[in-house]
């Protein structure tokens, strides 16, 4: 369980984007990407090492992200 940082990033936001694109959450996939992997490395960062704990928090803070966007349009 203790993959190096850079491998545990790139599956933490494949997670959560493949969870995204078959829900039909994503807008724009490049901002979606960006957002993604933002939100993945300020989580690693902080100390999160937990895979699914960094995926489903990646997930919440972009369909919050999404919400505000589409309250706001």
């Amino acid at each position: 369980m203790n993959e190096p940082l850079p491998i545990l990033v790139e599956n933490s936001v494949q997670i959560a984007w493949d969870f995204l694109e078959l829900s039909g959450e994503i807008a724009d996939p490049a901002e979606a990407s960006k957002f993604l992997q933002n939100t993945v490395v300020d989580l690693v960062l902080k100390g999160e090492r937990r895979r699914m704990m960094l995926s489903n928090r990646a997930i919440t803070a972009y369909q919050k992200f999404r919400e505000q966007q589409l309250k706001a349009a």
